[in-house]
């Protein structure tokens, strides 16, 4: 099933989120694989954001919109008629969700309410992948990973925000979608991702890729706190994975779905800022404990066993291996190197590593 590219070759696929980090190289992805993709989602914000250094707006149909705006987002689902849809528009920040606790919730929420009523009154949708969060689960500091039927909930606003969005997601497969004919649906959690084109505020390796382009020290406020790391890459060829067994398979593949690194890449985040560093070939790294800091989670990470063995996902990628692919594109971003062809690039690698990988194993 690893050359699923021909299920998505000239279909109809919709994009919550595409200006996003993993939105923007999901749409490049799909656009690669002969989709035609249509994305809805607020403007870019910065003007070195991955969606405007790969001229995405010149490859797929971008559509500015807010997710709130049930109105807009319905119209844009329903002239356009997509087979598939990628759910990924999100406020995505923990820090950012204790200071605007409101637009968090009516984002993530709200929002999402929207997306599936859309689809609810869009017959033409075959498979629906929504994304929401690792941090959905009700974090207990243990030191096993987090299963897909494990309990929801969350501290923070952000964290709460992707609970809810599980819970409505799996009311509005039980009150409407279960008995759709021809039509599955999965909610995906993925773990902290890292790559090329992350500029947002108060995120590991934008700070430090910032730190080190200004030639600062990189500031670490929760050192010894515990991610699951994985390349974009990753997670994004789990969900086109399960999307394409979506559209050929609705009913044995809707559900939810982790997609998280080995145990190998679970590392605290000196050891991530230590590695990057080392990989840039310069730098100083300091550490800052915040008084009075917002909370966050030490220790999560999530168990992916359901995507290994039922649906045939494993990371292609090692924890040295993303984390010199995130630090070479940022020194591909800074050398001024053709941002389009350097993420097309890596999508190839990334797609060769896992092609190898299946060969391996047969």
């Amino acid at each position: 099933m690893l050359m699923f590219e021909d299920v998505f070759r000239g279909k109809r696929v919709f994009i919550t989120g595409d200006t996003g980090f993993k939105g923007s190289w999901l749409s490049l992805w799909l656009t690669q694989m002969g989709a035609e993709v249509r994305g809805f989602a607020l403007p870019p914000e910065r003007e070195n954001d991955h969606f405007i250094l790969l001229g995405l707006d010149k490859l797929i149909n971008h559509i500015n919109g807010d997710i709130r705006d049930y109105d807009q987002l319905k119209n844009a689902v329903g002239d356009f008629k997509p087979q598939i849809v990628f759910h990924l528009a999100a406020q995505p920040l923990v820090r950012y969700s204790y200071e605007e606790p409101k637009l968090t919730f009516d984002t993530n929420i709200s929002g999402s309410v929207n997306v599936l009523e859309a689809i609810r009154n869009c017959p033409e949708v075959k498979a629906l992948i929504y994304i929401t969060s690792d941090k959905c689960y009700k974090n207990k500091e243990w030191i096993w990973g987090y299963r897909e039927n494990d309990e929801l909930g969350g501290h923070d606003p952000y964290s709460a925000s992707k609970a809810a969005a599980e819970l409505v997601f799996s009311s509005y497969m039980s009150a409407y979608l279960n008995d759709r004919v021809g039509f599955g649906a999965a909610s995906v959690r993925a773990g902290n991702v890292i790559g090329g084109g992350d500029w947002a505020q108060d995120r590991i390796v934008p700070d430090s890729m910032k730190a080190l382009m200004d030639r600062e020290p990189i500031v670490l406020r929760n050192p010894r706190a515990t991610r699951p790391w994985q390349h974009v890459l990753e997670p994004l060829f789990g969900y086109l994975m399960l999307a394409a067994r979506l559209y050929e398979d609705p009913k044995s593949f809707s559900g939810s779905w982790n997609f998280g690194p080995t145990a190998e890449s679970v590392r605290n985040v000196r050891c991530l800022a230590d590695k990057i560093v080392q990989y840039w070939g310069e730098g100083i790294i300091t550490e800052n404990k915040e008084a009075n800091a917002s909370h966050e989670a030490g220790l999560l990470h999530l168990n992916s066993d359901k995507a290994n063995y039922v649906l045939g996902w494993n990371p292609g990628w090692d924890f040295e291996r993303t984390v010199y692919k995130t630090v070479e594109w940022y020194k591909g971003y800074q050398d001024g190197k053709n941002i389009l062809d350097l993420s097309r690039q890596h999508i190839d690698e990334y797609w060769k590593t896992q092609q190898d990988k299946e060969v391996a194993r047969h």
